[in-house]
């Protein structure tokens, strides 16, 4: 077992790192957990199977378990699945000691952990990522919610895990499409926040591509140490230094939300929203081709898309992107590259530029 900790004061917790252990989880979630008696595990009908073992591993260390399923895919992030939740919650007699467990990709995390976050005020949450995007990302730093017609992740809280559990057996069996999708996620801190780590991926292709263990122990524990260690000086998007994790997103949830969520998988929006961003930062002379350039080869050579559909409309995008978390009354603010491994808020950007970028691919 590897093990690196989120450092957030009372709110500290670990990520623990391991190769075809599952049976091991209730042994960590009893460290975490000791007057844990009872807990709820959400998985999707793909994840269901794993979530089987954890309810065993569990059984193991005597905490009784219910494990609810979801249907598999983007449109389970929704009120009315977080409603049965509740009601299997309330069945369960869930108590502040009852822990939520996701076992699943993100929106398995995403769902789960907002209703974690909700019920009784608050219950205890520990994140078991299955795809390598949940792995990488959405299972650390605390962000749950579900989706609005109007728009992506309108609904949700900050509700941070007390712990969360990474085999990257699971990976074995992860849809080829899935996993490409979770490299998007894996460039993203190789383009905001570490050019030595970009570098380290463009030589590495054919061993990721492969899921050779030590490779992939090597992306996924420096994926989540950097993103931890933006959690940790900004928990709650409070000063903005937290917005560098959301390099790519706003033209991505755009993507996602006009073309219908489930259409394209998140890191697949988010690599073309990288792109796009990457395209801007260009337009207003904050980088040269070649920054772009580096991030379209390497996005290709993943087997990733890289450019917007030609038939969505740049009117409904700007649309969704106005109303887009970061944006300020109306006004667009995008996460822009200033060099390989560095990007900042960028904001009040010119529509006109936004729809050049757009239109012109």
């Amino acid at each position: 077992m590897y093990t690196l900790s989120v450092n957030l004061g009372l709110r500290a917790y670990p990520i623990a790192l391991v190769n075809g252990a599952t049976a091991e989880f209730g042994t960590f979630i009893r460290s975490r957990l000791p007057q844990a008696q009872r807990a709820l595990i959400v998985s999707d009908t793909n994840t269901a199977p794993i979530g089987q073992q954890v309810k065993e591993s569990l059984g193991s260390v005597g905490i009784s378990a219910v494990l609810a399923t979801v249907p598999a895919g983007e449109e389970s992030k929704s009120l009315a699945q977080l409603a049965q939740l509740y009601d299997v919650l309330h069945e369960l007699k869930a108590d502040r000691t009852t822990p939520v467990i996701a076992v699943g990709g993100g929106v398995v995390g995403d769902l789960g952990g907002f209703a974690a976050a909700t019920y009784n005020r608050g219950l205890p949450l520990l994140m078991v990522p299955t795809s390598l995007l949940a792995m990488v990302d959405s299972s650390v730093g605390g962000k749950t919610g579900i989706n609005h017609p109007g728009g992506k992740n309108l609904i949700g809280a900050f509700h941070q895990p007390v712990g969360v559990w990474i085999d990257i057996a699971h990976l074995a069996a992860l849809p080829p499409r899935e996993f490409r999708s979770g490299l998007a996620e894996v460039v993203k801190y190789g383009v905001s926040l570490d050019a030595e780590f970009f570098s380290y991926l463009e030589a590495n292709v054919e061993a990721i591509l492969a899921r050779d263990p030590p490779t992939l122990f090597r992306i996924i524990s420096r994926s989540c140490r950097l993103k931890a260690d933006v959690v940790e000086k900004d928990e709650r998007e409070e000063t903005g230094l937290r917005a560098v994790l959301n390099y790519g997103h706003t033209f991505a949830h755009a993507f996602e939300t006009v073309s219908g969520y489930g259409v394209w998988l998140h890191g697949e929006a988010v690599a073309v929203g990288m792109v796009c961003a990457s395209r801007l930062a260009e337009r207003l002379s904050l980088i040269d081709g070649e920054v772009t350039q580096r991030q379209i080869d390497l996005l290709e050579r993943f087997l990733l898309p890289r450019y917007p559909q030609p038939d969505w409309s740049p009117d409904e995008l700007l649309a969704v992107m106005q109303r887009d978390k970061k944006a300020q009354a109306g006004k667009l603010r995008f996460v822009l590259p200033t060099r390989l491994g560095e990007v900042r808020l960028v904001s009040d950007v010119p529509e006109s530029l936004v729809r050049a970028v757009l239109e012109k691919q």
